[in-house]
């Protein structure tokens, strides 16, 4: 397998580089002194970001984009073999590396790796990870699936020997990875396109938890049913941490939640009640990813009052239960949740956020994902009030033709639940515009484009 020596920076082309973490780390090798190149189909607000550093971006995959200059060519999930550039790096014989593989290189450039993995909640907890490093002035390089504006994008080219990434299980991408520290938020069915059942998920995150070194640690949710069965016989030290196993070692009690449902908290080290924290993020869930943060901030030797100031500066990252303004009165939140257990966590941190009633704009993400998780899908969003559906948003999916978001309105109906389905945004845009009233909240909420509708209406 290609070795990148990074004493020899050479000349690198990312086939999607505008893609939230493929740009990323284009900008850390271009300033590491690689000279960076890459290719995305449309302009964006990321790609623009790379040009201004002096990165080149072409628009539109085509073999002429690949010259016989270049010595490496990292491509996403999503490019396949067909692809014109990959098919001429081939031709040429071109080292041809995926993501995975080349941020596994990178990490072995640190003496402290921390990768962050679980089906849900890697973005949020990688952020975090990364305010309390950065208050602690540990000074890490951090890298993120999303937006955290105390680092001001998705990126952060640090001098230290920290290393913070998500690690995402998708096509086993995560078992590239050279981690010290490992941290697993959950494990859950997802990515049922790769992965054939969830027994072949937790064989993978068992295989990401055998690649930390004897020194090494790994945090894990004791919530996960049968986590031994991850932990068993590793050579590493394990942290648990829990909400609801009061035998992990970090836990909690007293949990209240103000006004606008963030929570408040005292941790339960070892079964000794310590610490009262409080956080500026919403929902249950943010607290239990803050709770893996406090297991990593004490292998770190973090004090309590740094962690507090760095949770009171965190109101979370893009697209996570972002707020983003109010239209004839009612509120607008926008919101990733893709997958059943994610929306069942969004819905219900809303339940707790003022408003008359709760309506969800949901996109469904991938034709797989939707029919494997049709009736979970259904249950999760039955918890807000009113429910719009817009298309299906195929990502790297063929419309097969026997799945579509009129077969999950048929299902929410069932249910006896407001349901309505749109074609078109320009619909449901109108027909938010007649039917939402002052005091209601709107989560447009799904991986796709749908945060374009809360957007739209905000500029109109």
């Amino acid at each position: 397998m290609y070795k990148i020596d990074f004493e020899q920076p050479c000349r690198v082309h990312f086939i999607g580089i505008g893609g939230i973490s493929m740009s990323g780390f284009a900008e850390l090798l271009n300033s590491m002194g690689f000279t960076v190149t890459g290719s995305d189909w449309h302009e964006s607000k990321i790609t623009r970001h790379l040009e201004s550093l002096g990165i080149q971006v072409v628009y539109g995959q085509n073999e002429k984009n690949i010259t016989d200059d270049i010595s490496l060519v990292v491509y996403t999930t999503a490019v396949k073999p067909d692809n014109p550039e990959y098919k001429r790096a081939v031709e040429l014989g071109i080292p041809i590396m995926a993501r995975g593989a080349m941020v596994g290189e990178i990490m072995k450039n640190y003496s402290s790796a921390i990768a962050v993995s679980g089906t849900h909640g890697k973005t949020t907890t990688t952020s975090i990870a990364s305010q309390i490093f950065l208050e602690a002035g540990l000074d890490p390089t951090v890298s993120v699936g999303g937006i955290l504006d105390s680092i001001g994008g998705n990126i952060r080219i640090g001098h230290s020997g920290c290393f913070i990434t998500e690690a995402c299980e998708y096509t086993n991408s995560f078992l590239h990875f050279f981690p010290t520290v490992g941290i697993i938020l959950n494990i859950e069915e997802d990515h049922m396109d790769f992965f054939k059942d969830l027994a072949d998920i937790r064989h993978s995150f068992r295989e990401f938890a055998k690649r930390l070194p004897a020194q090494g640690a790994l945090i894990i949710n004791a919530d996960i049913e049968n986590y031994t069965e991850i932990t068993e016989g590793l050579p590493c030290r394990i942290v648990t941490y829990a909400m609801d196993n009061p035998e992990a070692d970090f836990t909690v009690s007293d949990i209240t939640y103000d006004d606008m449902g963030c929570g408040s908290f005292t941790v339960v080290r070892r079964g000794q009640a310590e610490q009262r924290f409080s956080l500026s993020v919403a929902g249950r869930h943010n607290i239990s990813n803050t709770l893996a943060c406090l297991a990593l901030a004490s292998l770190f030797d973090i004090g309590d009052d740094t962690v507090q100031r760095a949770l009171t500066s965190f109101h979370g990252t893009e697209r996570r239960f972002e707020y983003k303004g109010k239209k004839n009165g009612f509120t607008i939140i926008d919101d990733y949740a893709h997958h059943p257990g994610e929306i069942t966590a969004t819905l219900t941190t809303a339940e707790r956020y003022p408003h008359k009633t709760l309506w969800c704009v949901f996109q469904p993400h991938t034709y797989t994902r939707t029919r494997a998780f049709l009736t979970d899908f259904a249950k999760s969003l039955a918890l807000a009030d009113k429910i719009i559906l817009a298309d299906i948003y195929a990502a790297r999916e063929k419309d097969p033709g026997d799945i579509s978001s009129r077969t999950l309105e048929a299902e929410l109906k069932k249910l006896g639940k407001d349901v309505y389905y749109f074609p078109s945004f320009e619909e449901i845009k109108k027909f938010i515009l007649k039917n939402l009233v002052d005091g209601d909240l709107l989560i447009t909420m799904g991986a796709g484009n749908i945060v374009e509708i809360g957007n739209d209406l905000l500029s109109e």
